[in-house]
């Protein structure tokens, strides 16, 4: 169980009690006078993430009754993050109105309000707890949020301590936790068992590339495959990086987190699948065995590929492996990766973008994305920007040949790749919150893996 759960209440435990903005006069009204003189004076107008405590009367005057807490809706797990951090230090628990799913995402916002990356780092305090109620975990608030702590977890870590050796460690303990097999393909094994751009992109590091490949599930249950972009650090390669995009090179390998906690979702609800997770981990480095700009390689699925920018390698490693993904026919095939920056000059930070090649698969992931507040927008393969990877020496180039456009032309690539037999999106994610939301710290997030998994568990379960 996470630290900020309890499994039962306590003679100290407080209860909290939501109100939104547009309910609270209404709610006011119902109100003993002194409690409602007590909340004008506190300034609580329902607003989202707001707190206040109310104090309890007769013989426990100067103690805590209860605590309100403004949300927006039954639906909201942001506010209910803001809560876990702003109330005193304590242990809580939900009032009787809160039920079924709005106790489940109340749980699992608390979980994520608590969140504390700390592996360097001692938190200054303990988070305060919530009890644990049964409705909590049958809507999955636990295990649903242990899985976002592995994915924040996972980005958070430095590049000094998350290279391709410790992100296969991390997917082989998910695959012991749950029975399933993980199997490595590394270093020069890679050019022995054709995954050329993956050895390419990885091999000027000191830290050898592999490729990860875990398995769960009976063979006889709809295939589902993820794949992850898992480069633990990108300097650039001889496309060097300046140093200001260089910063925040840790969480390149966020595509890798993320299917990695999806999976771990899949794997703790026990979901009728085959699933399959390929995450190419690599890292982007300069020597003198560094791809060159220019080069030519050839990819696993035998196109070969002009090197237009070796900072374009997220794509490269992706295409090998999305190769490999079509061997087993899934019946859904979904890629997340931290690809362009172009996705976030479109979207901004918050908003994933979705590339898809299936209009239904599309339009689950979207309207999946708005119930579970796990937003995603389709953006379009728009196929006449083809031609804006073409290559005169080569099947393709491995960027655009105009600056515009960056999100699809990378986008188009990988659809060379997958082409339309298999159902397949790819998520273009930036992995990271700035900070700016109601209950969002600074620091790594997962994107549309809750969406994803809605879609998944609603088709298989």
């Amino acid at each position: 169980m996470l630290d900020c759960f309890a499994a039962k209440a306590d003679g100290h435990t407080v209860t909290l009690t939501a109100v939104s903005k547009d309910g609270f006069e209404a709610w006011l009204k119902k109100q003993p006078k002194r409690t409602a003189a007590w909340i004008a004076a506190s300034g609580f107008r329902g607003a989202p993430g707001a707190v206040v405590l109310l104090p309890a009367g007769g013989k426990k005057e100067g103690a805590v009754a209860t605590a309100l807490v403004g949300v927006e809706g039954d639906g909201d797990i942001w506010s209910w993050a803001a809560a876990a951090d702003r109330l005193p230090l304590g242990r809580y628990a939900l009032g009787d109105g809160i039920k079924d799913k709005a106790a489940a995402l109340a749980g699992l916002g608390w979980a994520l309000g608590s969140y504390r990356f700390d592996r360097y780092k001692k938190a200054d305090t303990k988070p305060s707890k919530l009890v644990l109620s049964k409705a909590m975990r049958d809507g999955g608030a636990d295990a649903t949020a242990e899985s976002i702590y592995l994915v924040r977890d996972l980005i958070n870590t430095p590049a000094s301590d998350m290279g391709p050796g410790e992100l296969a460690a991390a997917a082989q303990a998910l695959a012991r936790e749950f029975k399933g097999r993980c199997k490595l393909t590394v270093g020069d094994e890679l050019l022995r068992d054709n995954y050329p751009m993956i050895h390419a992109v990885g091999r000027a590091s000191s830290r050898a590339p592999r490729l990860i490949d875990l398995t769960w599930g009976r063979a006889r249950d709809p295939r589902v495959t993820l794949v992850g972009k898992g480069v633990c650090f990108d300097t650039g390669g001889l496309d060097l990086k300046p140093a200001g995009s260089m910063l925040m090179m840790k969480k390149d390998m966020g595509g890798a987190a993320h299917v990695l906690g999806l999976a771990r979702m899949i794997m703790a609800a026990n979901l009728p699948v085959r699933l399959r997770v390929l995450v190419p981990a690599v890292e982007n480095s300069v020597s003198g065995d560094a791809f060159r700009p220019l080069d030519i390689l050839k990819s696993r699925g035998g196109k070969t590929v002009e090197i237009g920018n070796t900072d374009a390698e997220g794509r490269l490693v992706l295409a090998d492996a999305l190769s490999e993904a079509l061997n087993d026919k899934p019946e859904i095939l979904l890629d997340f990766a931290t690809l362009t920056g172009a996705a976030r000059v479109a979207l901004g930070p918050d908003l994933p973008a979705m590339f898809c090649n299936n209009d239904t698969l599309a339009d689950d992931l979207f309207k999946a994305g708005q119930t579970e507040d796990d937003p995603v927008w389709r953006m379009p393969l728009w196929r006449p920007y083809r031609k804006l990877i073409d290559s005169p020496v080569a099947d393709m180039n491995n960027t655009g040949s105009i600056p515009q456009g960056g999100a699809i032309t990378a986008a188009l690539f990988l659809h060379e790749f997958v082409g339309d037999a298999v159902p397949w999106a790819h998520f273009d994610i930036f992995g990271w919150n700035n900070g700016s939301g109601i209950g969002r710290k600074k620091g790594a997030e997962a994107m549309v893996i809750r969406a994803a998994f809605a879609v998944i568990a609603k088709r298989f379960a």
